[in-house]
């Protein structure tokens, strides 16, 4: 917004408005005195809740350019990044850029521009929730607040994945895991294709973006939009996690990154190479595996597929121990389901994540893990397979928890814990 400088100048000569703020500031020492921090902080926050906007910190309300002395530039923008990341709720990601401006005497002074995307979240600053109405900012009507929860949370009228991203353009979704999804009789242009598999919608100023579902399954690393869409996978060596600061109770760590089919995949591999195999003597030789891989699976692509992605700040959390695998999804379970209807009822959080992850094929060469030849199961078998698998192996059949009314766990037992006459072999 405003990238070429003689566009900012002009702005600025015409005054604040919803998209722009100007900000004198004054310093003491080595600190910032003004502007205040609670204060700019509900700016900020404000251009997030509303259509995005530039701040402009070193002109006055008159418009005067005043400048920032140049060995204070670290100072404020210090000061700024402070602000977005420990005074708002989510933090605030932005972009800030320095550059000189010219006084009314032509006397070029540095200034920092601070641009604020419009948010896929509602953040809340000390001033409660903040929205823009023209050129000032204003609290948000628990109505109008009501709605934007609607927009861009968990209770929401229009779904999460179906959003536009702010800032994302069409160029960042690659071509190859786009075009996997269309029919090859499929003749439409890319647009069209993207608008009609909802990987792309037309944002409120009238530009055509990619969506959260588009990100998510087009992109080799969705964190540049959505921080926390991936799996964090985490090995202990025993049944429990030790105290902070002592690392070996941990066999291997990762995240796990890219397309949501090929965090699945990665997250499968993760726990194919950390889970012991045992050698059973009853009835002859034959090995038997910690976990059933393909319950595994399916519990891996319900996660990605059911999550909550509008929750800021959670991710899917995998952790493997001695005597059981633990999932942590985070999300309450949509609608009226409870965690015993899970096995009976369908209900999609993300309605287009799993109609692209029923049409997504696994590669020939994973499909041991799975035994189908697509991502996901149309008949929502998923939970019953799950169940079912790892209770055969292990003889005790997997619980589901909801943790705090904030995410869903799903606890893997085993199999060693039956193992009384097996040998571990790895």
């Amino acid at each position: 917004m405003y990238d070429n400088p003689n566009d900012l100048i002009e702005k600025i000569r015409l005054g604040e408005d919803s998209f722009l703020e100007l900000k004198e500031v004054r310093l003491s020492g080595n600190r910032v005195a003004a502007p205040h921090r609670d204060s700019l902080a509900d700016e900020l926050a404000a251009f997030a809740n509303s259509r995005g906007g530039v701040c402009v910190m070193g002109v006055d309300d008159r418009r005067e350019i005043l400048g920032i002395p140049l060995d204070r530039l670290d100072v404020v923008e210090d000061f700024i990044r402070e602000i977005c990341i420990n005074s708002v709720t989510p933090a605030l990601n932005p972009v800030i850029e320095r550059l000189t401006l010219p006084s009314t005497t032509g006397e070029q002074l540095p200034v920092i521009k601070v641009e604020i995307p419009r948010s896929l979240f509602v953040h809340r600053s000390p001033g409660g929730y903040m929205h823009r109405v023209g050129s000032a900012k204003r609290e948000m009507a628990p109505e109008y607040l009501a709605r934007q929860f609607q927009q861009r949370s968990q209770a929401r009228i229009i779904r999460f994945d179906e959003q536009p991203v702010p800032g994302a353009t069409l160029d960042d979704l690659e071509p190859d895991l786009c075009q996997r999804f269309a029919s090859p009789r499929v003749t439409d242009s890319r647009e069209v294709l993207l608008d009609k598999l909802a990987m792309a919608r037309i944002d409120t100023d009238g530009v055509l973006r990619p969506t959260i579902t588009g990100v998510l399954m087009a992109t080799q690393d969705p964190r540049r939009w959505l921080p926390n869409a991936f799996i964090q996978a985490v090995a202990y060596r025993g049944t429990e996690i030790l105290p902070q600061g002592d690392q070996t109770y941990q066999l291997d760590a990762q995240d796990i990154t890219g397309p949501l089919d090929q965090q699945v995949l990665g997250a499968c591999h993760f726990v194919k190479k950390n889970m012991r195999v045992f050698a059973s003597k009853q009835e002859g030789r034959h090995d038997v595996p910690q976990f059933d891989l393909t319950a595994v699976f399916e519990a891996l692509v319900n996660a990605v597929a059911h999550r909550d992605y509008a929750i800021h700040g959670a991710k899917i959390r995998l952790r493997m121990f001695a005597d059981r695998l633990e999932l942590y999804s985070p999300g309450m379970i949509p609608n009226t389901m409870t965690v015993d209807s899970l096995p009976y009822r369908q209900a999609a959080r993300n309605e287009e994540i799993t109609s692209l992850l029923a049409k997504c094929s696994v590669p020939e060469q994973e499909r041991d893990l799975s035994g189908r030849s697509a991502m996901m199961d149309r008949r929502g078998e998923g939970v019953q397979i799950i169940l079912d698998s790892s209770e055969r192996l292990s003889g005790i059949r997997p619980t589901y928890v909801l943790v705090d009314e904030s995410e869903l766990l799903l606890i893997i037992p085993s199999a060693a814990i039956e193992a009384g006459e097996q040998v571990d072999v790895t």
